[in-house]
């Protein structure tokens, strides 16, 4: 599983002040810190930007690659005129290309911004948020995945360039969804082949105590890789979550696989570790109804 580290974001009190200051010290810190951890890449969130966005974002690549030149990035902003700035100064990192992301599946923001990824060849994220905004279902998600995905074909880019987002939403308010995901995602080769896939892992646990988004997040990845997840937007700071990405948790992998099966072994038998990531596999699934206190019942 790949990772897309989520730090350098404007909502950060940190990050956003130092954006704000152009102090290039924080920003720079944090993206050391990343690639220690082992990042794949670095994900630039600037939010909307709308005032200085096309000032800012080539500011912010210029001073991440000062430090750290071999890691690519994603250029994370709803400002077009941002990502068209960043594309002209961001350097190669490599043979991976760098991300824009994204794109999502409105004919006002896609013809606009394909052309900018075919320019600068660079990957995009397909982001399925329609006119009507979240699709109601895995079917939705297909349909908005291939009409973006069929227009920047025809505009020359390969689906092995596109990183298809399904769009997590929070356990606590919208359940159901997170369960449309992974039958999205069981679906997408068949409907775009070599696509890849990425997500905000961290969405999962928006609301919930802060306590408990680590062990959603680390419970929800892995039921998304089985499903052919490629990579995740994620926590750089969640040292667990990393080593299952990196194929250090073998035995979580396979009790989190085991109770998706309804093949668990027996609670008794199950360290306390061990029973947290059954639980919350039944809360994903809707097997168990959500609460705080789930770990506690």
């Amino acid at each position: 599983m790949l990772l897309i580290g989520e730090s350098l974001n404007v909502i950060s009190t940190k990050i956003g002040r130092a954006y704000k200051e152009r102090d290039p010290k924080p920003i720079q810190e944090e993206a050391l810190f990343q690639k220690e951890k082992g990042m794949d890449f670095i994900d630039i969130n600037l939010g909307p930007a709308k005032k200085d966005g096309h000032e800012l974002m080539p500011w912010v690549v210029q001073t991440v690659q000062e430090v750290v030149s071999d890691v690519p990035l994603a250029l994370d902003t709803s400002n077009i005129n941002a990502i068209e700035a960043a594309l002209k100064v961001i350097k190669p990192a490599g043979e991976q290309a760098h991300i824009i992301n994204s794109i999502m599946v409105r004919p006002e923001r896609y013809e606009p911004m394909v052309p900018l990824a075919v320019d600068n060849n660079a990957d995009f994220i397909c982001l399925l948020w329609g006119p009507d905004g979240l699709p109601r279902d895995e079917n939705e998600r297909a349909a908005l995945a291939v009409e973006l995905m069929y227009f920047a074909n025809e505009a020359g880019i390969p689906n092995e360039k596109i990183w298809v987002d399904g769009i997590v939403t929070p356990v606590n308010i919208q359940q159901p969804q997170l369960m449309s995901l992974m039958d999205f995602q069981a679906m997408l080769q068949d409907i775009a082949p070599g696509a890849k896939s990425t997500c905000g892992l961290s969405n999962i646990s928006n609301g919930p105590p802060d306590n408990l988004r680590p062990i959603l997040n680390q419970t929800y990845m892995v039921m998304l890789e089985r499903n052919g997840m490629h990579s995740v937007i994620a926590d750089p700071l969640d040292d667990t979550l990393i080593a299952i990405a990196k194929g250090q948790r073998q035995d979580i992998v396979d009790l989190i696989h085991n109770t998706m099966d309804e093949n668990a072994p027996d609670m008794a038998s199950l360290s306390k570790e061990m029973q947290d990531y059954k639980k919350t596999v039944d809360v994903i699934l809707g097997r168990s109804l959500y609460s705080d206190s789930w770990l506690e019942v």
